[in-house]
């Protein structure tokens, strides 16, 4: 990623790290490994050898164009705030999340009243620019609040779906916005209604892996029902406004196991706001914005992951997208 000048990548905690690129460093390829996995299944054994020694010359290493996204056969539609991603080895052969839900300010879950809570949230509007023909990329673009533009590149890989935010603010005023809410909506993979399905659902705490019904759990709140679950150095004034467990995550990360155990899902960001396990059957891994100040742009980045059931493979790649960050 270039970094033009005002712009910043956001650190876990809130802190802004500059990530320039290297001069003469190699650009990374926007094809879809999706798509160079169905190329590379069309040609003959000469033909892979040259397709490779092309990559190589490129400065790419083969393995990036990862064959194993083929058979997943990840493919994406967004329409009404709804991205479904559909796959004939997925339980229910689609997953739905509603992107984006919303946006709020801070000071989120300080408020006492419902008035309260519709004056945290900032009115927003998204539209799809893009697509390609295949389903494995789409370009949205958001409004929130009036001058907060939001560009969203959302592509499949080999192990799920890459979420790459682009944040602006156009005006030269500062911009209260904290963070932002997608919902991944789990009835269908899990099999489990609301009452249930958290038997199913896992975080990290310093217990390690932790399903969601053995984490100690509160009811009061602002709204009750759910349970939201802040990382260590964020506000928790400045989260979901609902009831707060005091169980704290060690990684920005959620997720949960199909109905008949042989996959997962999970979803990380960068930085994480706080984890949720919501009340419409899905988990919430919301992220963190922490204010623009004027004409600021800022950078985002998540990741759902959706692979066989294999946590060593899934902390693997986890720690190669976001670094490690707990036990």
């Amino acid at each position: 990623m270039i970094l033009r000048k005002g712009e910043v990548q956001i650190g876990n905690s809130g802190q802004e790290v500059i990530r320039a690129r290297k001069r003469g460093a190699p650009r990374r390829s926007r094809e879809s490994p999706q798509a160079s996995s169905c190329t590379q299944k069309s040609l003959g054994q000469r033909g892979k050898s040259v397709l490779v020694a092309m990559l190589a010359l490129a400065g790419l290493a083969s393995g990036q164009f990862m064959c194993t996204a083929a058979p997943l056969g990840l493919t994406l539609q967004w329409e009404n705030n709804i991205l479904t991603i559909h796959s004939p080895r997925m339980p229910g052969r689609e997953l739905k999340v509603q992107y984006l839900e919303l946006f709020c300010r801070r000071g989120s879950s300080r408020g006492s009243t419902q008035q309260e809570w519709t004056k945290s949230v900032i009115p927003h509007h998204t539209w799809i620019v893009h697509s390609r023909d295949d389903g494995s990329a789409l370009e949205l673009e958001s409004r929130v609040g009036g001058t907060v533009r939001v560009r969203h590149e959302i592509s499949v890989v080999a192990d799920g779906v890459d979420f790459r935010l682009t944040l602006e603010n156009l005006g030269g005023e500062p911009v209260d916005i904290e963070w932002g809410q997608p919902c991944v909506q789990v009835d269908r993979f899990t099999g489990l209604g609301q009452e249930h399905y958290v038997q199913r659902c896992f975080l990290f705490t310093e217990r390690g892996l932790t399903m969601l019904n053995q984490t100690r759990r509160t009811e009061e709140a602002l709204f009750r029902g759910g349970q939201v679950y802040v990382p260590a150095g964020i506000n928790p004034e400045d989260v979901n406004p609902r009831p707060i467990s005091p169980d704290v995550p060690t990684k920005r990360l959620i997720g949960c196991f199909s109905e008949d155990g042989k996959y997962l899902v999970a979803t990380a960001w960068e930085p994480t706001q706080n984890l949720f396990q919501g009340i419409f059957v899905c988990i919430h891994n919301d992220f963190g914005i922490h204010g623009l100040t004027g004409h600021e742009i800022k950078h985002v980045r998540g990741k759902l992951y959706f692979m066989e059931n294999d946590l060593d493979r899934l902390l693997r790649h986890y720690r190669e997208d976001f670094g490690d960050d707990g036990p």
